[in-house]
């Protein structure tokens, strides 16, 4: 609506403007005689509408100028706007980076090698699951159960020997839970002696025996824990097809002393 009424009030200015010069032009002359009005009436009329033909003309072509600034003046905004717009336009892109960094990231998982060494120590096996190493956890929960079975039974025979130790090696005839360990109308008179060093002998092997079993349960517990700390310090360790070591005859100078020495040298690329 604004260019609209500035193309009308710009052509009905520049019209109104040689209209009133085109009669100044001409009206403005002395008359040649009072006789020779009538001959240039005619002239005066054509020189009018030529004066009004050319103000319109320059109407026409400065209603034009104003349309072409009016539309510079809006591709001016346009290109403000869009330059304004752009700073968002960069802030999604980025977001879309850092979400397809997100992506590959949780693609391509390293664990954290201390939290993994805190989740084995307070969970056995928490850490092979947090470095999703999953199928090592039948390997530590077997050695869990072994121990722990082996543990069991071995305190189990322990306590038996020893009481049957204790009941055999006193003089109360009540006493004789040692009898447990023989078949049925064994008789063990002649033997007590003997049975004695068997029954002493017995109960401080599978005592052993159950501290060995403690022993291998802590050590496996220990294994777990040291194995999910170093698989996750190995986890981002580089075996691709580009590492590889070399061996190859070296000579090695000492310097200041001239002396050159020969040697195995290694290289290692990765």
């Amino acid at each position: 609506m604004k260019t609209i009424l500035l193309n009308i009030f710009t052509r009905n200015l520049v019209l109104l403007f040689f209209m009133m010069a085109a009669p100044c032009g001409v009206w403005g002359m002395e008359p040649l005689a009072n006789d020779s009005l009538s001959e240039n009436t005619a002239d005066v009329a054509l020189a009018a509408d030529s004066a009004a033909m050319r103000a319109l003309s320059v109407a026409n072509s400065v209603a034009m100028y104003a349309d072409t600034l009016l539309a510079d003046r809006d591709s001016v905004m346009r290109a403000n706007e869009d330059s304004l717009q752009m700073p968002a336009k960069l802030a999604l892109t980025e977001a879309d980076h850092r979400m397809l960094k997100a992506k590959r990231e949780n693609k391509l998982f390293v664990p954290d090698p201390n939290r993994a060494l805190w989740l084995s120590l307070v969970f056995p096996g928490g850490g092979q699951i947090y470095n999703r190493k999953y199928w090592k956890l039948p390997i530590f929960y077997g050695g869990f159960l072994g121990c722990f079975y082996a543990f069991t039974w071995n305190q189990q025979m322990y306590m038996d020997y020893s009481q049957a130790y204790l009941d055999i090696m006193d003089d109360n005839p009540d006493t004789n839970s040692y009898l447990d360990m023989f078949p049925p109308s064994y008789d063990i008179d002649n033997n007590v002696e003997r049975f004695k060093t068997v029954f002493k002998n017995r109960k401080d092997r599978f005592r052993r025996w159950r501290d060995l079993s403690a022993f291998c349960f802590v050590g496996v517990y220990l294994l777990s824990v040291v194995d999910a700390y170093v698989d996750a310090h190995l986890s981002a360790f580089d075996i691709s097809d580009d590492l590889s070591l070399q061996l190859s005859p070296t000579a090695v100078g000492t310097p200041g002393s001239g002396n050159t020495g020969y040697g195995l040298g290694a290289t290692l690329t990765f």
